[in-house]
């Protein structure tokens, strides 16, 4: 094996450590979908979105389907963390209800998870991988998650 060839393959081998699972195969949504909620150092979460088949093109089709997959991948990634606790035992949903700029924080800090991964099935639709990284977890909500 050359030194090029060796250097792609350890690229490849790379790529593949802490990766996101695929969710589709085939052009389909895999029927069964393992989700790990917490991996390592980051929460992820995974949304599907589809689109009005009635659209024109396929472009249209699949950058609506997306949006709809973040939208839904946002949700769940919010569910999530309202469940984690704080140091002290609070859960944030009971630190959020108390403190709308907390809210307001935790939200934004959602908004911007780290889109991983988008995958586009055979009909336009899409599945939309979210990572969210503890640390900014904790940054926006000023404490330590248990």
């Amino acid at each position: 094996m050359d030194i090029r060839a060796f250097g792609l393959a350890a690229v490849a081998a790379l790529a593949g450590c802490g990766g996101v699972t695929h969710r589709v195969h085939g052009g389909a949504v895999d029927r069964v979908i393992d989700q790990k909620p917490v991996r390592g150092a980051y929460l992820e979460a995974i949304g599907i979105g589809a689109s009005d088949p009635a659209l024109k093109s396929d472009t249209q089709r699949m950058a609506l389907a997306r949006d709809a997959a973040i939208v839904k991948a946002q949700y769940e990634l919010m569910s999530m963390v309202k469940g984690v606790r704080l140091e002290g035992g609070i859960t944030v949903e009971r630190a959020l209800e108390s403190d709308s700029t907390l809210s307001a924080r935790v939200s934004d800090t959602i908004r911007g998870a780290e889109i991983h991964k988008s995958e586009f099935t055979a009909d336009n639709g899409c599945v939309v991988t979210l990572r969210l990284p503890k640390t900014a977890l904790e940054k926006s909500l000023g404490s330590r998650l248990q």
